[in-house]
């Protein structure tokens, strides 16, 4: 069941060559600062350290607004926080100090729908008269059938609870103008222009132009999409609006034409990444990366709140880890880091309606090397099969305190990665573009600007391989200085030969 998020974006005044690195936070599982088991927005502000420690710049965290569900989707109320994640002091003080770090906040949105616990469903139902009759989406004139979300009437959710969820009519010019406001209020909550209290955008959940494709509630993209985030950006012309695209195979360009948005999730780049298949890599890297509008952008990922763990997937090692780790952060786009990967954290969906079967993905955050410790955001604690067969265990190698010193830990690479990322501006803002190797299990690529070349080889391969580079001959290159160690390579006519360890890494600059 795919929810949507209110997630908060990170803004400050970043350096021009700074490259921006996304750390998505499920928070409710991220650190529990007042030992109710919950994650919570004080939680968020004391691990910011831990945050800049690993070199990422921008946070995007899950919704925050007020709802039955635990992952805050389907609201009760757009304008209330959950009193689990804190107040609304306790939220501009997270927004303010993360500003302070030169860092951004992004904030996660889905609107399209509403619990039976809304004003708007609780006052319309049975009621044509109510103000808020046309703000849900009713199949008969009397408002008695209300048209419920994927047309199921009703949702357990991992208590046992049932809730309703109805579609809101978003065609509604009064909807519009709501939803505008809501969102208009988040970037700049004391209204004086400084935007320094206020998100740096917004995440569109589940977007569409025909909302889950039944023809009632479409056109959106001109009447609703639009509108809304061009009025957005009259407020702040600096916000970055990101769509996640609600149909996974669709490579996101149409959100770029024809709703004004700034960027979409490379799900195709993802699926290719997990593969380790050179050719899948090779198709899918060249179609989201080289045909984007200038300006636009691809969120590149390997795992997010509604995917399986990579870490789970069958036949994974944590050289493997390393390798994912790199493409995720060194091919292009704006690399998105979800909460937990850096270590290898595990889980996979269970099979079910219950949105506790998504909970295996979304546990708590390993900060200890036993299972258990202060801030240890157990919020789902023997509520039900999730918690029995839960994936947190001790001494299992997978937490920050046991991976924190051990150079060659999954999390010192993403460090490392992270930084080689930020400190080159071909690896931060350059194109991409594949080339040439005589290896079916070797992937390379170069980034370039008109300044700086570096060349990307990983090893697909479970042996160790000797392989031959083209570079290319646009450009002719004399060495290849290695960002990783002190290696120094002479280039043959634009070839380079090296041999690599099984799913072995190597990121040089190339010179003339």
């Amino acid at each position: 069941m795919k929810k949507l998020l209110f997630s908060i974006l990170l803004v400050t005044t970043f350096n021009a060559q700074a490259q921006e690195v996304i750390y998505h936070v499920f928070q409710r599982s991220f650190f529990d600062s007042n030992g109710d088991g919950h994650g919570d927005l004080k939680g968020m502000e004391q691990k910011l350290d831990y945050l800049q420690d690993l070199g990422v710049t921008s946070v995007l965290l899950t919704p925050l607004y007020y709802s039955d569900f635990y992952h805050n989707y389907f609201a009760i109320d757009f304008e209330k926080i959950d009193p689990e994640y804190g107040t609304m002091d306790e939220y501009l003080s997270l927004v303010k100090e993360i500003h302070k770090r030169k860092m951004k906040i992004y904030q996660d949105v889905e609107m399209q729908y509403v619990t039976h616990d809304h004003v708007w469903y609780k006052e319309s139902l049975n009621n044509p008269q109510s103000k808020y009759s046309k703000y849900v989406y009713y199949l008969d004139s009397l408002n008695q059938k209300p048209f419920f979300f994927y047309n199921v009437p009703e949702f357990t959710i991992y208590n046992g609870s049932k809730h309703k969820i109805a579609v809101v009519n978003m065609n509604n010019p009064d909807v519009r103008q709501y939803t505008f406001e809501t969102l208009n209020f988040w970037l700049d909550p004391n209204k004086d222009g400084r935007f320094d209290d206020g998100v740096d955008g917004f995440r569109f959940d589940h977007m569409m132009d025909d909302l889950d494709n039944f023809n009632k509630v479409s056109n959106l993209f001109k009447t609703f999409w639009t509108p809304v985030v061009k009025d957005l950006k009259k407020t702040n012309p600096q916000i970055k609006i990101i769509a996640e695209q609600a149909n996974w195979f669709s490579l996101g360009r149409e959100y770029f034409k024809n709703a004004e948005v700034d960027r979409v999730f490379a799900f195709y780049l993802s699926w290719a990444i997990e593969q380790f298949n050179k050719k899948e890599l090779t198709k899918a890297a060249d179609s989201t990366l080289t045909k984007n509008p200038e300006g636009k952008e691809q969120i590149v990922f390997i795992e997010n709140h509604d995917t399986r763990r990579i870490a789970s997937v069958k036949g994974m090692t944590t050289e493997k880890l390393k390798v994912a780790a790199t493409l995720n952060l060194l091919l292009g786009g704006v690399p998105l880091i979800y909460y937990g990967q850096e270590l290898g954290m595990k889980g996979v969906q269970r099979k079910g309606t219950t949105d506790g079967n998504d909970i295996s993905v979304r546990e708590a955050f390993e900060w200890y090397a036993k299972a258990d410790g202060p801030g240890m955001a157990f919020w789902y604690k023997n509520s039900g099969v999730w918690w029995d067969s839960t994936n947190v265990k001790s001494d299992d190698r997978i937490s920050l305190e046991e991976q924190k010193n051990d150079p060659r830990s999954l999390f010192n690479h993403y460090k490392k990665m992270i930084a080689l990322n930020k400190s080159s501006d071909a690896l931060a803002h350059g194109r991409y573009q594949v080339v040439e190797n005589n290896q079916d299990d070797f992937f390379s690529f170069i980034r370039y600007t008109e300044s700086e070349t570096v060349l990307v080889v990983v090893s697909l391969s479970i042996l160790p391989e000797r392989v031959m580079i083209g570079i290319g001959k646009e450009k002719a290159y004399q060495s290849a200085a290695s960002l990783l160690n002190k290696e120094v390579r002479k280039l043959d006519n634009n070839n380079l030969t090296l041999e690599l360890p099984p799913h072995g890494i190597q990121v040089f600059k190339l010179n003339k």
